[in-house]
C-alpha cells in the first residue's frame, strides 16, 4: 500500500523524503504513522528495483541526510503504478483503504479505467453487505442454538454486525455516487468531442 501511495505522489512530480512522509502520514493518520525508519528503507528498496531515482547531487553532498534527497519516478515506476492502480485481485483484506487511496489518484488514469475500478468496488461492497447480512440473519434464527450465546452476548454481536453492514452500505453508496459522476463526465467528454468533430467537418 505504501509503495502505491509513494508512486502516486511521484507521478505528480519529484518529492523530498520529508514531503513524502508528510503526505503519507496526512493520508493514513492520525494513529498509523509511517516512521522514517520504515519509509527510507522502502524508498531505498524501490530505488534498487528501478522504480524511483534519488537526486544524486543532493545525495552526494548530504549522504546522511536522506530527507533532503529528491525522489522522482522512473518509466519502470510509472508502469508499476499503472499495474497497481488496475490491480483488483490483491490485498483483499485492506482493499477498502487501498481503493480510497486509488480514488485520490484518479486524475492520473483514464475515465474508462476509473469506471472499471469503481464497478469492481461496487461489487466488492455488495458482497460484504450480502455476506454480513446473511450471517446476521442466520445468527438471529439459530444463534442461541449453535453458538450457546446468552441474549445479551447475542445482541451485542448483532449490534457489531449491523454497524459493519451500515459501514459497507455507506461505502457502497459512495461508490455509486462516484460512478454517477464518472458517467456524467464521460457524457460531457463525448458531447465535447462530437461538437468538435462537427465543427471540423
Amino acid at each position: 500500500m505504501y509503495e502505491f501511495i509513494i508512486l502516486s505522489q511521484l507521478m505528480l512530480g519529484p518529492r523530498h523524503g520529508y514531503l513524502i512522509a508528510k503526505i503519507i502520514n496526512d493520508i493514513i493518520g492520525p494513529y498509523a504513522r509511517l516512521s522514517p525508519g520504515r519509509l527510507y528503507p522502502l524508498l531505498a528498496k524501490m530505488e534498487q528495483n528501478g522504480l524511483i531515482e534519488a537526486n544524486k547531487a543532493i545525495a552526494k553532498k548530504q549522504p546522511h541526510d536522506r530527507q533532503l534527497r529528491t525522489y522522482k519516478i522512473t518509466d519502470v515506476g510509472r508502469m508499476r503504478f499503472y499495474i497497481l492502480m488496475k490491480d483488483t485481485s490483491s490485498s483483499h483484506g485492506e482493499y477498502q483503504r487501498l481503493f480510497a487511496y486509488k480514488v485520490g489518484a484518479f486524475s492520473l488514469i483514464a475515465p474508462v479505467v476509473r469506471l472499471n475500478l469503481i464497478d469492481h468496488y461496487i461489487h466488492y461492497c455488495q458482497a460484504h453487505v450480502f455476506h454480513q447480512q446473511s450471517e446476521a440473519d442466520d445468527l438471529v434464527r439459530n444463534g442461541a442454538a449453535y453458538s450457546q450465546m446468552d441474549a445479551s452476548s447475542l445482541e451485542f454481536t448483532l449490534e457489531m454486525m449491523r454497524h459493519s453492514i451500515d459501514g459497507w452500505q455507506h461505502e457502497l453508496d459512495w461508490a455509486k455516487s462516484l460512478r454517477a459522476k464518472e458517467l456524467v463526465h464521460l457524457e460531457q467528454t463525448d458531447h465535447q468531442e462530437s461538437t468538435t468533430q462537427e465543427k471540423n467537418s
